[in-house]
Formats: structure tokens, C-alpha cells, sequence
């Protein structure tokens, strides 16, 4: 098996080639602006701004799979052309593709969205992100589009670093308490992602935690873990800001579930903690 990790440098692409290494893939990963040694991968520069780099690179590392696991933001050349560029060029190589999506492309209109459910997106971000589905579907029907949410670890994603600056009085700004999410580990993530990588599975797959909780509360779950004073936390209202952007999105992923082996966990227990 060999694989390319399209933002292998990014927070879920360092676990997806940790897993994928050590599970004796053969790995190959790129970056854009950092680049990475080690970890038992071989690693490639890619800008997915610039027409024809990912076609020369497929054609060079000739993976059997590609997860392209890359956060562009709100670029829209990086998170919709760029993936885009990918998906034409994995098709043509005949590469079994896996795509990250995000829940970003929902408005929060309906609250909860199982894979069936059209994109309708509310932000720049969210549309760039829905833009790229929706292409990857049509030019690879073969692959497989995997919706997630919030991505948590073990203290470096940036919902954690938030929490550990807000708790230390180093950074302005509140958790909202009506913005709500369905967050999953970043290892969960990681590992249901190589296992589609190596099925033949295509369409939708919504890969998201079991707990749907604000954003206050995914950060009192992460300062209790890390024993953080989780009163110290400001809390508010999202919508009492001008702030863009859904409310309330609850990814649904019990279809999903029934058809990958790696058990999506909710926030309430990969945050469990021992702190009293």
C-alpha cells in the first residue's frame, strides 16, 4: 500500500502519516509552506495554486492512494481549485481517492445532517469547501468525501490552544455557548480515513463525534482534562455577534459508523478526565 497525503504537514495529516507509517504503508506526504522530516515518510513540496504541480508529483510518487487531508481556510485557489486539481489528477491516474470535508458546508438551518443532506453553505470557507465536494463527486464517482467537524487531540489543535490562552488570560475573546458541533478525535479521524483509503467505498461519509456540544463546553472539557480553571473561561453568544456562519450543525454519522470499523467517539469520552 502506498499513500499520498495531500497537507501532511497540517494538524490531521501529521496523524494520518503517524498511522499510515506505522501500520507499514509506504507514505508520502506534502507540504506547502513548513517543511517536515522524519516520521518515516517521504516528503514533497506541493503548491495546489500552481497548475500542473500535482500532476507531476502523482506521477513521481504513483501512490495507490490519495487522502487529501489539506486546509486551505477560506483560499478559495487552495480549498476548491486545488482540490479540484486533485481529484482530475487522481481520476486520471486511476489513484483511489479519499477527500476531507468539512461541516462548514451546512447553514445550521436544519440542525442535524446525515450524508444525504445538500450542501448550503453560509460562509466563504464553508462554500470553497462545498464547491470541492460536490466537483470531487462528479469528476471521481469512485472516491470517497468525508465530512468531519471540530478536530481535537491531545492539546495541539487550535480549539485546544484557544482554551489553554483563554484560561491564561493571554488572548481576548469568549467560547460560545450556541455554537454547537459535533467534535471528533483527531486519532479517530485518522484512522477512519485510512480505512476508506483502502476500500473500495465511494459517496458520502460523514465522520464526526457522537456529543453534539457548544463550543463552551467542548472547552470546559478540554481545561478539565488539562487541569485548567474552566471558570475562567469567558463565555457568550454567538448570536449576539456579527459573526458569519452556521449555529447549530450536527453532523449525523450512524450510517458511516455502520460501515467503517473505527469507533467514533463523542467528546464526553475522549475527553473524560481524572481531575477532580
Amino acid at each position: 500500500m502506498k499513500v499520498l497525503i495531500i497537507g501532511g504537514s497540517g494538524f490531521l495529516g501529521t496523524e494520518l502519516v503517524r498511522l499510515a507509517t506505522a501500520a507499514g504503508w509506504e507514505t508520502a506526504a506534502t507540504y506547502c509552506s513548513r517543511p517536515c522530516v522524519g516520521a518515516g515518510a517521504s516528503w514533497f513540496r506541493l503548491d495546489l495554486r500552481s497548475p500542473g504541480h500535482v500532476d507531476e508529483l502523482l506521477a513521481a510518487v504513483a501512490p495507490s492512494a490519495v487522502i487529501n487531508a489539506t486546509s486551505g481556510g477560506s483560499d478559495w485557489a487552495v480549498t476548491a481549485d486545488g482540490s479540484i486539481r486533485v481529484a482530475m489528477a487522481a481520476m486520471q491516474r486511476g489513484c483511489r481517492l479519499v477527500h476531507v470535508s468539512s461541516d462548514a458546508v451546512f447553514s445550521g438551518s436544519r440542525m442535524r445532517y446525515d450524508e444525504t443532506c445538500l450542501p448550503d453553505p453560509v460562509t466563504a470557507y464553508g462554500a470553497a469547501k462545498a464547491t470541492a465536494e460536490t466537483a470531487v463527486r462528479l469528476l471521481a464517482p469512485t472516491a470517497a468525501v468525508a465530512r468531519t467537524s471540530l478536530i481535537i487531540g491531545h492539546g495541539g489543535s487550535v480549539h485546544e490552544r484557544l482554551v489553554h490562552a483563554l484560561a491564561a488570560g493571554t488572548r481576548e475573546g469568549v467560547l460560545f455557548t450556541d455554537d454547537i458541533r459535533c467534535p471528533v478525535h483527531v486519532e479517530d479521524l485518522a484512522s477512519a480515513l485510512l480505512e476508506l483509503a483502502v476500500s473500495d467505498r465511494a459517496g458520502m461519509f460523514h465522520l464526526a463525534g457522537a456529543d453534539a456540544v457548544s463550543r463552551h463546553e467542548l472547552g470546559v472539557l478540554i481545561a478539565r482534562r488539562d487541569g485548567l480553571d474552566a471558570a475562567r473561561l469567558p463565555a457568550g453568544r454567538r448570536a449576539d455577534t456579527l459573526m458569519p456562519g452556521a449555529l447549530d450543525v450536527r453532523l449525523d454519522s450512524r450510517a458511516t459508523q455502520e460501515r467503517v470499523r473505527t469507533r467514533l467517539r463523542g467528546a464526553g469520552e475522549f475527553l473524560h478526565t481524572h481531575h477532580t
